[in-house]
């Protein structure tokens, strides 16, 4: 599925988000994949070739690029998107499965007997649905940024690295290029997880929000319709 496809499945699950949903879209895409899409390989595409160790000692630069950039940053970015817009689809099977039902009802009744499922999610299953989703995708950016901060130990790219790692025959100083340029990319991707994350934590409080003041506005009306009677 290329990024078309993906904005494409994601934007018809988001119909029957929030608002605070269509706004996690926008952030996803605009600043998180067109970014990495656009930016990411020029920014960091030389990793690899442009880390330089002053030793000849045969492997002695590839253990410690290793050691230091265990998993690049890009591809852990990129993992961490799929894992991320991955939740969506569960919103997407279920709306797809609820489209069915509604038409075999409507074959055998003649006529559309529910529109309910165009609606955004109040109550019911489809917002348990929803509402799985959203902790998915806080799981997985707290996750992400967890294991960021595990594998590299700071945002900052420093511009010297001191590795005496086998089979380096002393403590050797390796450089990264661009090192400043890469740290202003790693902040901005990291600050644009964090407002993801928020938004997603705003959503949850807004659908509990949302849902409490359903569940008492029937409570009332249950009330009001059993005094009348």
């Amino acid at each position: 599925m290329n990024w078309a496809g993906l904005y494409a499945v994601l934007s018809g699950a988001n119909r029957y988000s929030t608002s605070i949903g269509h706004v996690w879209l926008s952030v996803l895409f605009i600043f998180r994949i067109m970014v990495l899409v656009v930016a990411a390989e020029r920014v960091c595409g030389d990793e690899k070739s442009g880390f330089v160790c002053n030793t000849l000692q045969p492997g002695c630069q590839n253990v410690c690029y290793d050691h230091y950039f265990p998993i690049s940053k890009v591809r852990l970015w990129a993992l961490q998107l799929i894992f991320v817009s991955t939740p969506a689809l569960l919103v997407a099977m279920h709306i797809a499965h609820r489209h069915r039902r509604a038409k075999r009802k409507t074959r055998r009744c003649g006529r559309p007997c529910d529109v309910a499922i165009l609606k955004p999610p109040t109550d019911g299953v489809l917002l348990c649905t929803y509402v799985v989703s959203v902790l998915f995708r806080v799981v997985f950016e707290c996750s992400f940024l967890y294991a960021f901060h595990f594998i590299y130990s700071g945002v900052t790219m420093p511009r010297l690295l001191k590795c005496d790692a086998s089979p380096c025959p002393n403590t050797v100083d390796c450089f990264v290029s661009r090192p400043t340029e890469k740290t202003i990319f790693t902040i901005f991707m990291l600050a644009a997880s964090a407002v993801c994350l928020l938004l997603n934590l705003a959503e949850l409080l807004h659908l509990l929000a949302r849902y409490c003041s359903h569940v008492c506005r029937r409570s009332s009306e249950r009330r009001s319709g059993g005094g009348s009677g």
